[in-house]
């Protein structure tokens, strides 16, 4: 089995330690007190609280985190031009001497939650991670802003970094990286750039991304509820998507796209026990046989979101976030 530290390998494999299972005997302990307090929190189905009151629990939870997050050269809150409305934006700049490639983020959320701080530390930890500068995008949500608003927003992003502003000191090397909701946003830019002749994007990072998921996938079945139930996907789908006519346009779902050869090389990371884990493993077999150059990366005792334990010595997570970095910093090493 080809190991994650063989950089050089393109194509597509499994970084997993058992050679055949997509997942693990069990979530790995540290995630236990995870899956607890999501558990907790579905008492009341999330079509039943709605989008209020949803983002203001996922508020109140995030204010009781012992978030000790890590330093970063500079940090810089702005607004740029979007569509619609100006979009905040926030970027986190390296140690060091510039110019930086650049990262444009998108953060997860089912196209309802998430703001830029929800996804600060991880944010925080990529810049740390791989050197580059990371640009935090605050993109309309749904189901106020429902799609393709968030597409739009993330399109415009990626345009105004590749202008290479005086805001950004940027190198030229340009990468997007989403997680779950985000990554969608993600692969989508990607798509758009090579379908328009746009930005020249030089990778994408898909952090168990909201890409291809179907109701009979077998992670689907087995996992919906470990952290995502049945009824929250298809709630924060019809908050987004409202018809399925939009669930099929490949800029809603770029796994529905005709043709993905000339989007950006990837980085697909899935977790074990997330229902969306099957949709990233099929979306990252669509761009290998589009001839797309494809890491895999499955992390077979992990759930949806594990991204959110940064900084709580998670030994999978810190492994990941190193990994993607890696990624990220040989792709754009200029």
């Amino acid at each position: 089995m080809e190991r994650i530290c063989q950089r050089q390998v393109i194509g597509f494999f499994i970084e997993s330690t058992h050679a055949t299972a997509m997942e693990a005997d069990e979530p790995h302990p540290d995630v236990q007190p995870m899956i607890a307090r999501q558990r907790r929190m579905q008492y009341l189905p999330t079509g039943l609280i709605g989008a209020r009151g949803i983002r203001w629990l996922a508020a109140l939870a995030q204010r009781f985190e012992d978030d000790d997050p890590p330093e970063v050269g500079r940090v810089a809150e702005g607004e740029i031009s979007g569509p619609d409305e100006a979009l905040p934006v926030r970027t986190y700049r390296p140690a060091g001497q510039g110019p930086y490639p650049t990262v444009v983020f998108f953060h997860g959320g089912g196209f309802v939650l998430g703001d830029l701080d929800s996804h600060d530390h991880l944010c925080r930890r990529l810049t740390v991670e791989t050197g580059c500068e990371v640009v935090a995008v605050d993109y309309r949500l749904a189901p106020e802003n429902p799609f393709p608003a968030a597409v739009e927003d993330a399109y415009a992003a990626v345009e105004w970094a590749a202008d290479d502003p005086d805001a950004l000191d940027r190198d030229g090397g340009l990468a997007v990286v989403g997680d779950s909701a985000g990554g969608n946003l993600a692969a989508v830019a990607a798509l758009m750039a090579a379908e328009r002749d746009g930005p020249d994007i030089n990778y994408q990072a898909l952090l168990y991304p909201a890409v291809g998921t179907r109701e009979d996938q077998q992670s689907m079945q087995d996992h919906a509820g470990m952290i995502l139930s049945e009824s929250d996907i298809r709630w924060f789908d019809e908050c987004y998507y409202g018809s399925e006519v939009h669930r099929r346009n490949p800029y809603g779902d770029p796994s529905r796209a005709c043709d993905l050869s000339d989007v950006a090389p990837a980085t697909v990371v899935t977790a074990g026990f997330d229902p969306l884990r099957d949709g990233g493993k099929a979306y990252a077999e669509q761009l290998v046989e589009a001839g797309v150059p494809t890491r895999f990366r499955n992390c077979e005792d992990l759930v949806h979101g594990f991204f959110g334990l940064l900084g709580q010595d998670v030994d999978p997570v810190e492994a990941a976030i190193e990994a993607v970095g890696d990624d990220l910093r040989d792709a754009l090493d200029p």
